[in-house]
């Protein structure tokens, strides 16, 4: 008998976060039973999206500046009108091609704008096909809040017409989606939260670090980088180091920092026992993105927080003043990122109180596969007749 097929869109353009959370949730679908095609259109990472889900790799493109105000490809030459064409065609053969159950495309309409050139012919196509596919969007619990006259509106415009669930992947004891979005109950599809996205526990790493400076996806974070090196370099000799600057610092730039550091700082582009070493650490220095905030909350280790906030960038301040006011972390805004700065933020956090207790949903990657299999059954019985027992079983495993 058939699994059911979900056909999962994502696009990074900056660090990797889209493309982790989004790998997190086909992986479990994977092992929920589902038949899983992930396309993929940013630049390649290694290990992403992970192993038993179908990869389709769209020709890669990223954004050209922190302030996402523009689309290029790896060489940074501004893609065209054929350059958008040719991907769109490979989007919509590769939805023909594999005719999924379920479409869920990442983080559109409430952002990805930029990839609207694509993503409205998929949504035709998926209006278009019969029988029609069940279309969810999935995004993060905290949306960002810069946004043009009539944006919010068009959101919602959009969902109400083709979308027929909104996956919010978060706890609503942290943050709902209303507190970001402020048309949020104007939207008619069903708003459903999965919990928090965050990867399953991992046994602590063989190494420990006292400060364990981590900078995402590395496209942004440059400063975090360079004020680790100046204070390492000044700090307690005692305390063990760890810097890890992410897969996207250009490789002369990342010569260039191992040579400056301090003996007592180790440096990494990536370390696949991240998570490990974050239940070893005594203080987790990072920006405040929402898989790396994940593995903090999943590890209970301390936290200081440096929230990214180049080209009016909220969402990550919104989420670590709100992780600050329920005691799980600690500040220091962007603004105050210096040497000195981040040196005697460090100390005060290590003399600081253990995080507080918190009980936060973070089985969002497997709820989500649940409520994708529990919501295609329902949805299929209503806008399918003649929808019954046999598929229920297929859908069920058995």
């Amino acid at each position: 008998m058939k699994r059911l097929r979900a056909f999962f869109y994502v696009q990074h353009l900056l660090g990797i976060g889209h493309l982790a959370r989004a790998s997190r949730i086909a992986a479990a679908l994977v092992d929920d039973g589902f038949d899983v095609t992930v396309v993929t259109g940013g630049a390649p990472i290694a290990g992403f999206p992970g192993l038993g889900a179908k990869s389709v790799t769209l020709p890669p493109v990223t954004s050209g500046d922190e302030g996402f105000s523009g689309l290029v490809d790896l060489q940074g030459k501004p893609i065209d009108d054929d350059f958008k064409k040719w991907r769109s065609e490979m989007l919509l053969q590769a939805f023909r091609d594999f005719r999924p159950d379920i479409v869920i495309v990442e983080a559109f309409p409430f952002g990805r704008r930029q990839m609207r050139f694509e993503l409205l012919p998929l949504i035709e196509a998926i209006d278009a096909m019969s029988p029609r596919p069940l279309l969810a969007t999935s995004v993060r619990d905290i949306l960002q809040e810069r946004v043009k006259p009539g944006r919010n509106e068009e959101t919602v415009d959009l969902i109400n017409r083709h979308f027929d669930l909104v996956m919010v992947h978060g706890d609503p004891a942290f943050a709902t989606i209303d507190k970001t979005f402020p048309l949020a109950g104007a939207i008619k599809a069903e708003v459903t939260y999965t919990g928090l996205v965050a990867a399953p526990p991992s046994p602590a790493a063989s190494e420990r670090f006292d400060v364990l400076v981590s900078v995402g996806g590395g496209a942004a974070g440059k400063s975090l980088v360079s004020s680790t090196i100046a204070a390492a370099r000044n700090a307690n000799d005692a305390w063990k180091w760890c810097l890890i600057t992410g897969p996207n610092l250009p490789k002369d730039e990342f010569d260039a920092i191992a040579r400056d550091a301090s003996p007592v700082l180790s440096i990494f582009r990536f370390r696949e026992d991240f998570a490990g070493l974050l239940t070893g650490a005594r203080l987790s220095v990072s920006q405040a993105g929402y898989n790396t905030v994940c593995d903090v909350l999943r590890a209970g280790c301390r936290s200081l927080l440096v929230p990214f906030a180049a080209g009016g960038e909220t969402e990550q301040t919104v989420r670590t003043l709100r992780l600050e006011e329920l005691g799980l972390a600690t500040v220091l805004m962007e603004r105050d990122l210096t040497p000195k700065g981040l040196a005697q933020a460090i100390e005060q956090a290590l003399v600081g109180p253990t995080p507080a207790a918190h009980r936060l949903d973070l089985e969002g990657a497997r709820r989500s596969a649940q409520i994708l299999r529990e919501r295609y059954r329902t949805w299929s019985l209503k806008v399918r007749p003649g929808f019954g027992k046999v598929h229920d079983q297929t859908d069920d495993g058995s």
